[in-house]
């Protein structure tokens, strides 16, 4: 196989999970351009996590096509991982460790030296906390660390699912500028915050029961229309 040039970032044709005889997501759809936000809302169970789980290379699709920067799942998801910053519900980084520490070991899975790491702690107001071991930290402050983690590479696209969980204001305008607009990645963001989903916006998908029920550029949703979802 080889990678295929689009304009698009992601595009699912009729994607599909289960497990085991449980289907989760059924006959999911969508392109999103590059450089653009989709936001994605539903209930707990909708299978928002599974679908990002998905495009994060995690979960093989079993119906369906998916397709990540070009690159068709599950059998060219290794010409991708390196491309992709992940914000999951588990931080995905070594208790034992310091931040600076956890933030060099993944630096060295990337190819990059320890300066990408320091400046990151900086930007989110941990420097002076870096050499202490993370299971000391707040858990805001540990959602900070793993959000340098996943921006240490400059990823192309953003896989984030409730990334200001835990985050106090303070805290979420410090990392703001790494996931947000400003990053210039392309990203998919679950949320259920439904103002703030919407207003980062570009293309909003709504899950209920197994499926699509919400899909449409965001300036055409109201946050009315996001809310039917969780009735």
């Amino acid at each position: 196989m080889t990678t295929i040039e689009s304009p698009n970032a992601v595009e699912c044709a009729g994607a599909g999970r289960a497990y085991g005889e449980r289907v989760v997501l059924r006959d999911v759809s969508f392109a999103l351009p590059a450089g653009r936000t989709l936001a994605v809302f539903g209930a707990n169970g909708a299978g928002k996590t599974t679908l990002l789980r998905m495009l994060a290379t995690l979960l093989r699709p079993h119906a369906g096509t998916v397709r990540v920067l070009g690159c068709e799942l599950p059998g060219q998801g290794w010409r991708v991982r390196g491309r992709l910053g992940l914000v999951a519900h588990s931080p995905m980084l070594y208790a034992a460790l310091s931040a600076r520490e956890n933030l060099r070991f993944h630096a060295r899975l990337h190819g990059l030296g320890a300066e990408r790491g320091e400046a990151l702690l900086a930007a989110v107001g941990l420097g002076l906390r870096g050499d202490e071991p993370l299971r000391t930290l707040s858990s805001g402050m540990v959602q900070r660390v793993a959000v340098c983690r996943a921006v240490l590479h400059e990823p192309e696209l953003l896989l984030l699912d409730e990334p200001f969980a835990n985050l106090d204001p303070g805290a979420t305008a410090l990392v703001e500028p790494l996931i947000g607009r400003a990053s210039g990645a392309t990203r998919v963001v679950i949320s259920h915050d439904v103002d703030e989903g919407l207003a980062a916006a570009d293309l909003v998908l709504g899950l209920r029961g197994t499926g699509v029920a919400l899909l449409a550029p965001a300036a055409q949703v109201s946050a009315a229309d996001v809310r039917e979802l969780y009735r």
